[in-house]
């Protein structure tokens, strides 16, 4: 195990991982799931299906010719009952198939343990599973392992950080499918010929820390890092600077400094996959926040609308004053509890009046608490100026496209200002002007 000194900047924020000892439990099956056609990254796949066909579990429903996308599967057995457009999680309007299940989870009959023989015919095999980042990116796998030729990559490193507070679902599955973790590992080091890898843990996960480093004292080649808890550690920058002493330049990509980064349920997922062939419909989430009765963790089909999944939870206890979609530093608040589980959800949390209200802001004392939690080093005050007064330029001068928007600035800022507000704001207003 190897200990390593923490990134400029972040916060402090509190843990709260209640469910780190709650056992997962599979939620079963939902009467009806709603499939968006984009759950990731890149091009939205057109549907393949149409409305009254009879699809089953694992069959694909949607598919895209661009190399930058990732084909969407059924999660259960059942009718096609609507394709229409829906607004969807991440607040725009999605084509989507909702599907009717029979009940029986009929396994499509194309669906066997895949077979491959070198590296080209193993990135097919993971673009037809689905398999996009876990983690909450959404970035397709295969493209991530597809870096272009002259990028020379010699590190492979495995993000079990898991900083967000509330959030378990990775720690949860380190615990219960540690050897399908490992073997992810080895596939993907005999394919793609890594050099080294290294699995990066806070320190505040000693378990999952003791768990993996056990597994990997066999591998000379693989290393288990005790990681420093602190928000946003497990950010791909912060974590491959923790882990490597490498940093990836603005505008930059991990391929740019020799490094892939992958989410532990991702690699994980690829060693189920190898041994069952089922492609990506299901995934571990995490249920918590004050308003819910029994926060948990839970298995549940992709499509599953948020209510069914609140209420095999118990329900709620308080009324919910906001729903996110993810944890409470980078998680996406939403309108309906009948949006559905998608391929990036590993957390829903649901809060009661008085933790949902938001401060109301202030005047900015330019004290630079914003400036020193960046873990970017931007001047996120500098940047809020440039959106209120609708300067482009300085937008543009300050590198507000480099913000990965964790919510640090917002979170220390004496004068509870809307900063991350103000970072997605101006980037919408760089975007339009760009005609993009």
């Amino acid at each position: 195990m190897f200990p390593r000194k923490g990134f400029k900047g972040g916060a402090a924020v509190p843990h709260r991982k209640n469910t780190a000892e709650i056992e997962t439990v599979s939620m079963g099956i939902p009467q009806k799931v709603a499939i968006p056609m984009s759950q990731h990254i890149g091009a939205p796949c057109e549907t393949v299906v149409k409305k009254g066909d009879f699809v089953k579990v694992g069959q694909i429903i949607g598919d895209s010719s661009a190399f930058v996308s990732s084909p969407v599967h059924a999660s259960v057995s059942g009718t096609v009952v609507e394709i229409s457009p829906r607004l969807f999680a991440g607040g725009s309007q999605v084509l989507t198939v909702e599907i009717e299940s029979d009940g029986k989870q009929e396994i499509y009959e194309d669906i066997k343990p895949p077979k491959y023989a070198n590296q080209k015919e193993f990135l097919e095999m993971i673009r037809k599973s689905g398999l996009v980042g876990l983690g909450g990116a959404g970035f397709p796998a295969h493209v991530k392992l597809s870096p272009p030729p002259d990028k020379k990559i010699d590190t492979l490193i495995i993000n079990g950080a898991e900083c967000e507070p509330y959030i378990t679902s990775d720690y949860r599955e380190i615990l219960e499918n540690s050897w399908n973790i490992l073997c992810g590992i080895e596939i993907l080091m005999e394919l793609m010929s890594f050099k080294d890898v290294w699995i990066g843990i806070e320190d505040n996960k000693p378990e999952a820390i003791r768990i993996l480093s056990e597994m990997a004292d066999n591998h000379d080649n693989i290393n288990v890092v005790n990681l420093k808890s602190r928000y946003p550690q497990g950010a791909e920058k912060m974590l491959i600077y923790a882990v490597t002493g490498r940093k990836v330049p603005p505008g930059k990509l991990p391929a740019d400094v020799g490094v892939i980064v992958m989410n532990v349920n991702s690699v994980s997922f690829i060693a189920e996959h190898i041994k069952t062939g089922i492609p990506l419909v299901k995934k571990k989430v995490t249920v918590d926040g004050s308003a819910v009765k029994n926060p948990s963790n839970v298995e549940v089909l992709i499509g599953t609308p948020l209510e069914e999944v609140f209420n095999y939870c118990g329900g709620f206890k308080s009324e919910p004053a906001k729903i996110l979609m993810g944890g409470p530093m980078m998680g996406i608040a939403q309108y309906s509890l009948q949006n559905s589980v998608v391929k990036q959800t590993n957390a829903l949390l649901a809060f009661d009046e008085s933790e949902a209200t938001l401060p109301k802001e202030s005047v900015c004392i330019r004290c630079g608490k914003c400036v020193e939690a960046c873990p970017m080093n931007l001047i996120p005050l500098s940047i809020n100026q440039g959106v209120s007064n609708q300067n482009l330029e300085s937008l543009k001068k300050y590198h507000i496209n480099d913000c990965i928007e964790c919510g640090c600035c917002s979170y220390v800022c004496p004068a509870k200002r809307y900063l991350v507000q103000s970072m997605r704001l101006g980037k919408t207003m760089l975007r339009n002007a760009a005609g993009k």
